[in-house]
């Protein structure tokens, strides 16, 4: 039995462990992965935009070679917090239940049972990309993720979006030696792109190294080829592509969240919490980070989900004295 059982050991789910160590709560991290499972399945040669210090976590220091860190330092930082503060983590751990049963939760995995006073679920939304909606895009040739460029090199590749993933991707794939397409349903790259990347594609665009087709969206992919529509003629084009990746956001697995009995909305999976508290509508039951933010997946990132962990905490503090006095 421990105080917290958190869900997730992305930089919430480890702010969260790091403010409960330093209340003197029992607690346990549940990961179905490896620690920042998602980050580390970031593309390799990613740059984040936030600097260093808006990552740090509990004020331990985050020094990088540059001015922002890339994928490998990130990981790297987040779990060594985790090692050096001897955070208690089990990775590699899935979660296929949580129980309510009079006070106490009852957690389940695949490899047993846990019980505690509170949960705190800070799963993210990473494992979910968004899809396309449409005939073709479960072919093997289409890949959700993106990692690194070496299997596309002398291949055509269509990079499907407009924001950040896709911009970093194209040009990626360009600077390994692929021939990129990039189609985006927007008349333009999206103005919010990171400020060193959206110029140099814009250069890669206009001096023809990679083609792009924006007001457009895809309609169907087939074995070496991909149907693109104008959205405002209607207009179809067909492209040669030996691959397609689609980088058109991703959205928070709500499965666990409703199997618990949280309320979620229909239209924007959105989960119902107390936005002091972030307690949701289960007395005991938390949600931390991007999970709270269902589809707007814009509005929660590192920087101010790591804030998440000291209400969060507090709170648990005043629900397990209120046990206590019971």
């Amino acid at each position: 039995m421990v105080d917290i059982l958190i869900v997730g050991a992305g930089p919430t789910g480890l702010a969260c462990a790091l403010e409960a160590q330093k209340e003197g709560l029992s607690y346990v991290v549940i990961e179905k992965g490896s620690i920042v499972d998602s980050i580390r399945r970031f593309p390799v040669n990613m740059t984040f935009f936030s600097t260093p210090e808006l990552l740090e976590l509990d004020n331990i220091p985050f020094t990088t070679l540059g001015t922002r860190s890339n994928r490998s330092e990130t990981v790297r930082y987040y779990q060594q917090v985790a090692h050096r503060r001897n955070l208690q983590i089990k990775p590699h751990t899935l979660v296929t239940s949580v129980e309510k049963v009079d006070d106490t939760f009852k957690v389940t995995t695949d490899k047993g049972v846990w019980e505690s006073a509170t949960v705190v679920i800070a799963t993210g939304y990473f494992d979910n990309p968004n899809m396309l909606g449409i005939k073709g895009e479960d072919l093997p040739f289409v890949h959700k993720y993106y990692t690194e460029p070496f299997l596309y090199a002398g291949a055509k590749v269509v990079v499907v979006g407009g924001k950040n993933s896709a911009c970093e991707t194209a040009l990626d794939l360009w600077r390994h030696g692929a021939h990129v397409t990039i189609v985006h349903r927007k008349d333009t790259i999206n103005e919010k792109v990171k400020y060193w990347v959206r110029p140099d594609l814009i250069n890669r665009l206009e001096a023809r190294q990679i083609t792009g087709y924006f007001g457009y969206i895809v309609r169907e992919i087939r074995n070496g080829e991909i149907d693109i529509q104008h959205t405002v003629t209607n207009a179809i084009i067909t492209l040669p592509t030996d691959f397609v990746i689609p980088h058109v956001g991703y959205r928070p697995d709500i499965h666990l969240l409703q199997q618990c009995g949280i309320e979620v909305q229909d239209d924007t999976l959105i989960p119902t919490y107390n936005p002091n508290t972030f307690e949701t509508n289960i007395p005991g039951l938390f949600v931390a980070g991007s999970v709270m933010c269902g589809c707007k997946t814009w509005n929660i990132f590192i920087e101010n989900s790591r804030e998440h962990a000291k209400p969060i905490i507090h709170e648990i503090n005043n629900v397990l004295l209120r046990k206590k006095a019971q």
